[in-house]
């Protein structure tokens, strides 16, 4: 069976190297070691700042917007994983959407003028499949608008935008850590704040917000990760140039099998490429169900990636983005990982472009 995606496994012994430290120390959780040595180590690889690590992605978004006092209508892109909507839902914001850019898939910026209310206080953009908005126009929206931005990054590990890394654009900006990602640590992710305040009482938020012993200085909760999540993260770390090299392969395999037969994504041309995807875009959802029904025979499971989009969810205002509809009803993500081999992307590739030919 080859499924859409499969968690990369560190070295053992490597990874055991770590789990060793955590019995040699007794120290499982509460900003552990083992954490403080991943934090650090992040922080040089994705050339950032204010990094903070917690227990999961869809925390990390709701930490940030505690952080930066976000309420009202929060604008967002409806061409997403369910966890950007619902994170702003379950916070007590209105997730107000904004369609996207039909090649790229992310924000359309030109379109966030016309879903704009009195009460929005900030811009939830996603770099869709680690694909880069565009930083520069949705910071002059919100500078002119007096608002914030918080960039779910979940898929953008490791990406550069002009050299830079990416992570460090917005007030804030997060990442999953999900064992379904490029890099993971079984479960976690992490904030990237612009400001080193932000940061700080975010570390206050994600402990209940106690300051030490005996003293709360502020409602929080528990978000931390612990020790055997940042093992993992270690571990991932120093095999992460393989991970990336194996996907690379894999992507541009694809790129070359389908490039002339089917629409595929269009990478932002300022920025680096993580391979963390390979999106393809059908026709129409008939021929599109064809292709998976014909992989599905051959024991392939494709995903249906984003899939519904989220401006038809039962908790959100009803108006409809149709370029995101139209683009959600149509797209699939083709298996990537380091351990998939060229062969089957050959069949793969083989499977897709006889379903179209027919």
């Amino acid at each position: 069976m080859i499924n859409v995606t499969q968690p990369h496994m560190p070295d053992r012994k490597r990874l055991n190297s770590y789990i060793d430290r955590i019995y040699d120390k007794v120290w499982l959780t509460n900003n552990g070691p083992l954490v403080q040595e991943l934090t650090k180590r992040l922080c040089e690889y994705l050339e950032v700042e204010n990094l903070l690590l917690v227990s999961n992605g869809t925390l990390a978004l709701q930490i940030a917007y505690k952080v930066l006092g976000l309420a009202g209508s929060i604008i967002t892109t409806p061409f997403s994983f369910v966890a950007t909507t619902s994170s702003i839902a379950w916070e007590g914001m209105k997730p107000v959407f904004s369609d996207i850019d039909p090649n790229s898939f992310c924000l359309n910026p030109s379109l966030i003028k016309k879903s704009m209310k009195d009460d929005v206080s900030a811009l939830v953009p996603v770099h869709v499949f680690g694909n880069a908005c565009d930083v520069e126009f949705i910071a002059s929206i919100a500078k002119k608008n007096a608002l914030k931005v918080v960039y779910d990054a979940s898929h953008a590990f490791g990406v550069k935008y002009k050299g830079k890394g990416l992570l460090s654009y917005g007030d804030a900006a997060t990442l999953s850590f999900h064992a379904t990602k490029i890099y993971h640590t079984i479960e976690g992710g992490a904030v990237i704040f612009k400001k080193k305040d932000d940061l700080e009482r975010a570390k206050l938020l994600i402990n209940f917000g106690i300051k030490k012993p005996n003293k709360i200085t502020c409602l929080g909760i528990n978000a931390k990760m612990n020790e055997f999540q940042a093992a993992m993260g270690l571990a991932m770390l120093d095999e992460i140039d393989t991970i990336m090299d194996k996907r690379s392969q894999i992507w541009h395999r694809y790129e070359k099998q389908l490039k002339n037969y089917i629409k595929l994504q269009k990478i932002n041309t300022k920025s680096t490429n993580n391979y963390a995807y390979f999106p393809v875009v059908f026709e129409n959802e008939k021929l599109l169900l064809l292709a998976k029904g014909n992989l599905k025979k051959e024991g392939i499971n494709p995903r249906r990636y984003f899939y519904p989009s989220l401006d038809t969810m039962p908790y959100v205002e009803k108006y409809t983005m149709p370029i995101s509809r139209k683009t959600s009803s149509r797209i699939m993500c083709l298996p990537i990982y380091g351990e998939l081999k060229i062969c089957d992307v050959d069949t793969i590739s083989n499977i897709i472009k006889k379903t179209i030919i027919k």
